[in-house]
Protein backbone atom coordinates (compact mmCIF):
# COMPACT_ATOMS: atom_id res chain seq x y z
CA UNK A 1 0.00 0.00 0.00
CA UNK A 2 1.67 3.45 -0.90
CA UNK A 3 2.30 6.06 1.71
CA UNK A 4 -0.27 8.40 1.47
CA UNK A 5 -3.46 6.02 1.76
CA UNK A 6 -1.51 5.18 5.18
CA UNK A 7 -1.27 8.77 5.81
CA UNK A 8 -5.25 9.40 5.14
CA UNK A 9 -6.04 6.60 7.62
CA UNK A 10 -3.71 8.05 9.97
CA UNK A 11 -5.61 11.50 9.60
CA UNK A 12 -8.88 10.38 9.93
CA UNK A 13 -8.62 8.16 12.84
CA UNK A 14 -6.81 11.17 14.77
CA UNK A 15 -9.15 13.43 13.60
CA UNK A 16 -12.16 10.99 14.72
CA UNK A 17 -10.10 10.21 18.40
CA UNK A 18 -9.83 14.07 18.38
CA UNK A 19 -14.00 15.00 18.26
CA UNK A 20 -13.71 12.76 21.37
CA UNK A 21 -11.59 14.85 23.15
CA UNK A 22 -13.25 17.14 25.68
CA UNK A 23 -12.27 20.55 25.15
CA UNK A 24 -14.40 24.01 25.64
CA UNK A 25 -17.51 24.47 23.36
CA UNK A 26 -20.92 26.50 23.07
CA UNK A 27 -22.88 22.79 23.33
CA UNK A 28 -22.51 19.61 25.02
CA UNK A 29 -22.31 16.87 22.51
CA UNK A 30 -24.74 14.22 22.28
CA UNK A 31 -22.50 11.92 24.87
CA UNK A 32 -23.56 14.68 27.35
CA UNK A 33 -20.31 16.32 27.56
CA UNK A 34 -18.03 19.16 25.59
CA UNK A 35 -16.31 18.12 23.74
CA UNK A 36 -14.68 19.67 20.23
CA UNK A 37 -17.42 18.55 18.27
CA UNK A 38 -21.18 18.96 19.37
CA UNK A 39 -21.88 15.73 16.96
CA UNK A 40 -19.23 13.55 19.08
CA UNK A 41 -20.43 9.94 18.73
CA UNK A 42 -21.54 10.44 14.94
CA UNK A 43 -18.47 12.98 13.40
CA UNK A 44 -16.26 9.97 15.00
CA UNK A 45 -17.89 7.30 13.60
CA UNK A 46 -17.89 9.30 10.38
CA UNK A 47 -14.23 9.66 10.56
CA UNK A 48 -13.29 6.26 10.86
CA UNK A 49 -15.85 4.68 8.28
CA UNK A 50 -13.99 6.80 6.26
CA UNK A 51 -10.78 5.85 7.54
CA UNK A 52 -11.89 2.27 6.98
CA UNK A 53 -12.79 3.01 2.90
CA UNK A 54 -9.13 4.72 2.56
CA UNK A 55 -7.67 1.62 3.61
CA UNK A 56 -9.87 -0.48 1.90
CA UNK A 57 -9.36 1.87 -1.35
CA UNK A 58 -5.57 1.58 -0.38
CA UNK A 59 -5.72 -2.07 -0.77
CA UNK A 60 -7.39 -2.71 -3.55
CA UNK A 61 -5.09 -0.29 -5.58
CA UNK A 62 -2.15 -2.44 -4.11
CA UNK A 63 -3.51 -5.56 -5.37
CA UNK A 64 -4.57 -3.88 -8.36
CA UNK A 65 -0.86 -2.99 -9.33
CA UNK A 66 0.34 -6.09 -8.03
CA UNK A 67 -1.93 -8.01 -10.64
CA UNK A 68 -0.49 -5.58 -13.03
CA UNK A 69 3.39 -6.30 -12.63
CA UNK A 70 2.52 -10.09 -12.82
CA UNK A 71 1.37 -9.87 -15.85
CA UNK A 72 4.45 -8.00 -16.95
CA UNK A 73 6.31 -10.77 -15.56
CA UNK A 74 4.28 -13.35 -17.70
CA UNK A 75 4.48 -12.24 -20.90
CA UNK A 76 7.96 -12.28 -21.66
CA UNK A 77 8.08 -16.01 -19.89
CA UNK A 78 5.21 -16.91 -22.59
CA UNK A 79 6.73 -15.73 -25.39
CA UNK A 80 10.47 -17.39 -24.33
CA UNK A 81 8.04 -20.71 -24.67
CA UNK A 82 6.71 -19.94 -27.58
CA UNK A 83 10.26 -19.57 -28.98
CA UNK A 84 11.47 -22.64 -28.06
CA UNK A 85 11.03 -25.59 -30.18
Amino acid sequence: MKWYWWLLVAVFVLLGVWTLVPAPASKPCLLGYYAHCTFTPISTIICWIVAGVCYWLGKKSAKKEATKEAKKEEVPKEEAAKKAP
